[in-house]
């Protein structure tokens, strides 16, 4: 899916590159431009594209970011901690909050006790999780002043805060 959305977006990998890299100049020249194609691949056929990225997505190699030229791997490597604490505390609080209503609705079947959580449990389904996010976001700013910090509290030096940042 992302190989067939990177071909089929406007525009070109490579000439993206090479205007951010040009340092102010307003125009490429063609010949830069066709090295960063050679350079990236972009000149084979798209069928020997798609066998080469997956080639090197099924080795891992991942090459380069194409904004900031770190390694692929890296980056994903540093942010793994984060990203596994963030899905198993979003994996306690739905179990935490999922299992109990579920258990409550099925003793009070087919009562207000069922018909109203099964009512939220498809509201929050069909609701998209970043608009929630931004919602959630901005009623704790209006209503309570309360701003998320833009840093990150790891466990280990400050569990009260990192507990706090990963609530919101």
């Amino acid at each position: 899916m992302i190989f067939v959305i990177m071909r089929v977006a406007p525009g070109d990998v490579a000439g993206l590159i090479a205007i951010g890299g040009s340092e102010g100049e307003e125009e490429v020249s063609l010949a830069k431009l066709e090295k960063l194609r050679e350079q990236l691949g972009l000149n084979q056929p798209l069928h020997m594209q798609f066998v080469s990225w997956m080639w090197d997505l099924a080795h891992f190699d991942l090459d380069r970011s194409l904004w900031t030229r770190q390694p692929v791997k890296e980056l994903l490597i540093r942010r793994f901690p984060l990203t596994l604490q963030l899905s198993a505390m979003a994996l306690l609080l739905s179990w935490l909050i999922a299992i109990p209503v579920g258990i409550l609705s099925a003793v009070k079947q087919d009562t207000p006790l069922d018909y109203i959580p099964r009512f939220l449990s498809i509201i929050g389904l069909a609701t998209p999780n970043f608009w929630l996010g931004i919602l959630m976001l901005t009623y704790l700013a209006a209503f309570f002043g309360w701003v998320p910090a833009l840093t990150y509290a790891a466990p280990w030096r400050s569990p009260g805060e990192n507990f706090s940042q990963l609530m919101l």
